[in-house]
Order: C-alpha cells, then structure tokens, then sequence
C-alpha cells in the first residue's frame, strides 16, 4: 500500500512540475471581454432588426440565426477556432458554441461521407448536451407540473 501511495504522490508532483502554468486573470478577462463582445453584437443585430420594422419576437428569432449562421461559417472557414484559441470561454457564448461545436465534427470527418462522416460524426460533442438538455426539460416540466400549481 505504501508503494502505491508513494507512486501516486511522485507522479502528482511531476504532473504539476509539467504542467503549464495557466494565466487565470487574462483568461477571465479574454473569456469576459469575448463573450461580451459576442452578446453585444446580438443585441445590436436585434436593434437593427427592429429599425427595419420586424415584429419583436421575429427579430429575435433573426438573432438567433444569425449569430448560429455566422458562427458556422466562421468555423468553416477555420477562424472560430483561432478565436476560440485567443478568446477562450468567451467564444463559448450558448449558441455559438454550440453551432461551433455541431459544425467542428461534421467538417472534421467530410471526408468519409455524407451519412458516415458527417451526419454520424456530426453531433458527437453536441448530441449528449441535446440530451441531457432535453432530459432535464423534461424533469423540470413535471416537476413545474405537480409543483407550480
């Protein structure tokens, strides 16, 4: 038992000693100022969705989009990724990341096809969030059920 411990204690000090050290203060505020810049952005494309006249829940809906639409094609042309390298967390904004993280897979294995590489590979990082999401939806939903009343 003692060797045991004692491999363990020698192997955690040269995992620490090769480690890199992680800059915390620039990462939050990298994560911060990006993951900002991002919400800003879709708070001015609301703005102007609104200015050319669309209904309030339809420019929403057009935010969405077109931050998902904007982000794919980011991560498509191989930038989202450089961002998300020099930004961090904040690149992970909710839909962004999201879009970025079907459309990373299905780029990534084009090339063993439509239904084998892409559609199967495409949702490998986002498919257990769109389960796990939709299960606790579900647990919350009854919960809110039998409880909000």
């Amino acid at each position: 038992m003692r060797t045991d411990e004692q491999a363990q204690k020698k192997y955690a000090a040269m995992v620490e000693k090769a480690s890199p050290k992680s800059p915390m203060a620039k990462n939050c505020l990298m994560a911060f100022l990006s993951g900002g810049l991002i919400c800003a952005f879709g708070q001015f494309l609301q703005e102007r969705y609104l200015s050319f006249g669309i209904e309030y829940e339809n420019a929403l809906l057009l935010v969405s989009i077109s931050l998902i639409f904007l982000s794919a094609v980011l991560t498509a042309a191989g930038i989202y990724g450089k961002l998300g390298k020099y930004c961090g967390a904040g690149t992970e904004v909710p839909i962004t990341g999201f879009a970025n993280s079907v459309v990373s897979p299905a780029i990534e294995y084009r090339n063993a096809g439509l239904i084998m590489g892409m559609g199967a590979k495409m949702f490998v990082i986002a498919g257990p969030v769109i389960v796990y999401g939709t299960l606790t939806s579900v647990v919350v939903g009854i919960c809110y059920y039998f409880l909000g009343r």
